[in-house]
């Protein structure tokens, strides 16, 4: 099963735009975000429309058009980004109904469910607690000398 990644592209085209902010560059276009990512604009595109709808980036169209952020990368959280890609829950129960016959398939839904919404609600904690400024900064320290 493959990870989503959704949360991580959104997570570098803000830490992008932020960055490209602090050196005095308030608009980028999608191809220089899909540079950065290494991936299809079109990609990109889709994602900045997602964090255009929920007020995180702002588009400007015509001469100098491009992407910026909406608000200064301290007031963005990563939660808002996760909210804001349609992340999915980290786990997901059967698809199917489990046998109802068998004694784990009886208990087996509500058992993981409280669990599962556990690690759910500690998880959105955190990604409250980080904005977009903190992995910019954490980004940048962990850069390799001479870079």
């Amino acid at each position: 099963m493959a990870a989503n990644s959704r949360l991580t592209i959104a997570t570098h085209a803000l830490a992008w735009l932020a960055l490209a902010r602090r050196r005095g560059r308030e608009v980028l276009t999608s191809d220089q975000v899909a540079a950065s990512v290494n991936t299809n604009p079109v990609i990109i595109r889709r994602s900045l429309g997602d964090l255009r709808r929920a007020g995180l980036v702002d588009v400007r169209h015509g001469a100098g058009a491009g992407w910026s952020l909406a608000r200064e990368p301290e007031e963005i959280t990563l939660l808002e980004v996760y909210d804001a890609v349609d992340a999915q829950p980290p786990f997901g129960l059967h698809h199917a109904e489990p046998n109802p016959e068998c004694p784990v398939g009886r208990g087996i839904r509500p058992a993981l469910s409280g669990a599962y919404g556990r690690v759910e609600q500690a998880m959105r904690r955190e990604l409250a607690g980080t904005s977009i400024a903190d992995v910019l900064r954490e980004t940048l320290a962990n850069q390799p000398r001479g870079r």
